[in-house]
């Protein structure tokens, strides 16, 4: 069986439609998904497919894109952790992308969660866009290492793959590494240990080939998984055993279900 280690279930594209992804992560061997938390607001939306379905999970946390967010507390931030359902603390980082001058505020924002992972004792989900260096920096300074956590829709160097991994990061790949361009990232996804892997899908964005162009879902993460064992010379079966132990040694608190 294969986990989706971070799709975004709680957003308008599945309204109405999770009966029909649970059936789909069913009928591709997909057993759980992390639903992850991008703002406060809505956050209550996030936790209550948790709570509801046995095989979801949760994250809380505020994406570097929320500019306009109110600021976030550490004690927020810990307090909402405390729900069992609640996995990780993030996504949190840092995307430069589309940002233009001072970018200290998410820099800031960054610390508060990693402050906040630590406190909670729950390891982090890690976003980061034209920002590794700052990441990387801003994660030793605060101490991540002592959580741990993932470095999702990874698109980064092995360079900088190696550094997430000295601090104690998982490296997730997402549909991403399909793509027929993804050259760089392929090169990555062949090098890093299977014992550091995870498979995402992002959804509802990045659908992997054949799929792209459409909304993405859990279930379709077997594409992901299939490409890296591919790319690995290895099966999908050591593949999905692999990332799905992985999942559950980085997400302690994800109990398994039946369901």
């Amino acid at each position: 069986m294969l986990v989706d280690s971070h799709c975004h279930l709680d957003f308008p594209e599945f309204e109405g439609q999770i009966e029909r992804v649970r059936a789909d992560m069913a009928a591709n061997g997909v057993s759980h998904a992390l639903c992850v938390s991008v703002s406060l607001p809505e956050w209550p939306r996030v936790l209550g497919l948790a709570e509801r379905y046995d095989n979801f999970f949760a994250s809380v946390g505020v994406h570097p894109d929320h500019e306009s967010a109110d600021p976030v507390a550490i004690a927020d931030l810990v307090d909402r952790a405390a729900h069992p359902k609640v996995v990780a603390i993030g996504e949190t980082g840092l995307d430069y992308y589309r940002q233009t001058g001072d970018t200290e505020w998410q820099r800031e924002r960054f610390r508060v969660h990693i402050r906040a992972a630590r406190e909670a004792g729950l390891p982090l989900i890690i976003h980061t866009r034209d920002a590794a260096s700052d990441t990387l920096a801003i994660m030793r300074e605060e101490g991540a290492e002592a959580v741990g956590g993932v470095m999702h829709c990874f698109t980064e160097t092995q360079e900088i793959a190696e550094a997430a991994m000295a601090l104690g990061f998982h490296i997730s790949f997402s549909g991403i590494v399909t793509f027929k361009n993804a050259l760089a990232l392929k090169a990555v996804a062949i090098r890093v240990p299977l014992d550091r892997l995870l498979v995402e899908t992002d959804s509802p964005y990045l659908a992997p080939v054949p799929f792209r162009g459409r909304t993405n879902h859990p279930g379709l993460v077997r594409c992901v998984a299939e490409e890296v064992a591919r790319l690995r010379g290895t099966t999908l079966e050591e593949v999905a055993e692999a990332t799905t132990r992985n999942f559950f040694v980085l997400f302690r608190r994800a109990v398994k279900s039946n369901k």
